[in-house]
């Protein structure tokens, strides 16, 4: 996504109008599971702090996930006291199927959750969403592991806390602080692209929903919170923790495979000053030369090694050949993933067959380095043909990425039709999402398309309303929804106006 913009300097997102906006600009849900004691003071408090302190319309969802007891009594009747509140119903259990379901209902541009009994201090709510609402980032989450939080909690909680985050780093290579907070909010535009790509259903939702928008290169920001842990969670840590582990496993898969089409959904939203065209400065050419450097590195080694091995029982020139072919495939390989950021398998045959014409072009100058050593020297030590070999590597090197960059890994052309993705069906398992087919791409909003946005408090037509297609009889009368429902229907009326990306030449309409 190239802009043909003069480079300078972003205009500054106008934050939205403090006074009535139409449709809520936050939507905070609140997933529970027999809860019937905590759900009436954890929703009066939260709507008092809203009510005091945030600027904007918000409306408060009780996600009730198959509670067995007077839960959905307690959430009807707030939702009948309380202008604010909606209720729903799943008859699923699951923290994640809830959230998923209303999430992909809500109208609200702005999405959170936190859980009901608010162990998070409600000062940080505001801090959370105000970069999703300037339009500064993609998703926030709440950090109990950040040096400036202040956190109440047991040795056991603390550690098992720490241990998890550990494991994200080192097996998924994971930079966010703090997975499981239960203290979130993403942006309705990159939910739309990012929850059908969740597959979790449980506790690992979070953690899921982070690492797949890390990878993508979304934007998370991380907000310092303060914490107490909460000694009547319900919460069964050992199951919670393997469950998480299980989900660890499979994203891990699911990334090393390529499964996930994260070229897909990178950088989709507004502007990105990286995208732009700037003379003098080729683009990604600085990260490129890094990972190009430490694949090239350990690949040379890689060869060093295969050659002292084939050397033993063959000739000099043989011996360079094989090794020298294993060690091309594998540095390809990992150029192409590491370097070049290219994902999943297509093209993957094609790259190879360019990276073996570049790999002729290597041994052509290694066997000529090789054939003038021999012709010097009758019987040259292993020593020297060792030193020759890498000076003509280094030669070969460098040819060889500027052949990477400019002929095997070239940037996309701007004509060039990109894939995309929308929200639409949830996808039953990785290896189905190839397959689908992708709408075009939400962008950005701008301040004044919120202002414009309907003035109804609530749109008759919202996900909310009683008169759903999805309303059915409740012993309960609460609106029942299935997992994935919510995402499947095309018949939601869209209260939120096309969105389009800011651009470093538009103009600013308070000096118009």
């Amino acid at each position: 996504m190239r802009t043909d913009s003069s480079p300078g300097t972003l205009p500054a997102r106008e934050h939205l109008p403090a006074g009535d906006a139409g449709t809520p600009v936050l939507d905070v849900v609140i997933p529970v599971f027999n809860e019937e004691k905590d759900l009436q003071p954890c929703v009066l408090r939260l709507h008092e702090h809203l009510k005091r302190t945030f600027p904007y319309a918000f409306r408060i969802t009780i996600a009730d996930n198959a509670s067995t007891d007077t839960t959905p009594l307690v959430s009807r009747r707030l939702e009948s006291e309380i202008p604010e509140v909606r209720a729903f119903r799943l008859e699923q259990k699951g923290r994640g199927r809830a959230l998923r379901t209303v999430w992909s209902a809500s109208d609200a541009p702005v999405l959170a959750y936190m859980d009901v009994d608010l162990s998070t201090d409600l000062n940080a709510l505001l801090p959370l969403v105000a970069p999703l609402i300037s339009g500064h980032s993609d998703l926030a989450i709440g950090s109990r592991l950040a040096r400036s939080s202040r956190v109440v909690r047991g040795p056991k909680r603390e550690f098992i806390s720490r241990a998890y985050n550990l494991i994200l780093r080192g097996s998924l290579q994971a930079r966010f602080s703090d997975a499981q907070c239960g203290f979130k909010a993403i942006r309705r535009d990159v939910a739309q692209v990012l929850l059908p790509l969740v597959e979790d259903t449980g506790w690992f939702f979070d953690t899921e929903m982070l690492v797949i928008a890390e990878r993508a290169g979304l934007r998370i920001h991380e907000v310092p919170v303060d914490w107490v842990d909460d000694p009547d969670s319900t919460v069964h840590i050992v199951k919670t923790a393997t469950d998480d582990l299980k989900g660890v496993w499979r994203v891990g898969k699911a990334l090393a495979s390529g499964a996930l089409p994260l070229d897909r959904i990178a950088r989709p939203f507004g502007d990105d000053p990286r995208d732009r065209d700037v003379q003098d400065v080729p683009k990604g050419l600085a990260r490129q030369l890094v990972g190009f450097c430490v694949v090239g590195g350990l690949s040379t080694l890689f060869y060093l090694l295969l050659y002292s091995g084939f050397r033993t029982f063959s000739g000099s020139q043989i011996a360079n050949a094989f090794a020298l072919l294993v060690s091309a495939v594998a540095n390809t390989a990992a150029n192409r993933r590491l370097t070049f950021g290219v994902r999943g398998r297509g093209g993957a045959v094609r790259h190879q067959a360019q990276g073996l014409v570049v790999f002729g072009i290597g041994l052509a100058l290694t066997a000529g380095s090789l054939a003038a050593l021999n012709a010097a020297t009758s019987d040259p030590a292993h020593s020297t043909e060792l030193a020759v070999l890498i000076a003509a590597n280094l030669a070969a090197t460098v040819l060889r990425f500027l052949l990477f960059r400019a002929w095997v890994f070239p940037d996309r052309d701007d004509d060039e039709p990109r894939s995309t993705v929308v929200a639409g069906r949830t996808p039953a398992s990785p290896a189905h999402f190839p397959k689908q087919s992708y709408g075009p791409l939400p962008q950005r909003p701008t301040a004044h398309q919120y202002a414009t946005a309907p003035q109804s408090p609530y749109d008759t037509t919202s996900p909310y309303d009683t008169t759903s297609p999805y309303d059915t009889t409740s012993p309960y009368d609460t609106t029942e929804f299935r997992a994935g429902e919510a995402a499947e229907q095309r018949s939601w009326k869209d209260a939120t106006a096309r969105l389009q990306p800011v651009r470093p030449t538009d103009t600013d309409p308070r000096n118009s």
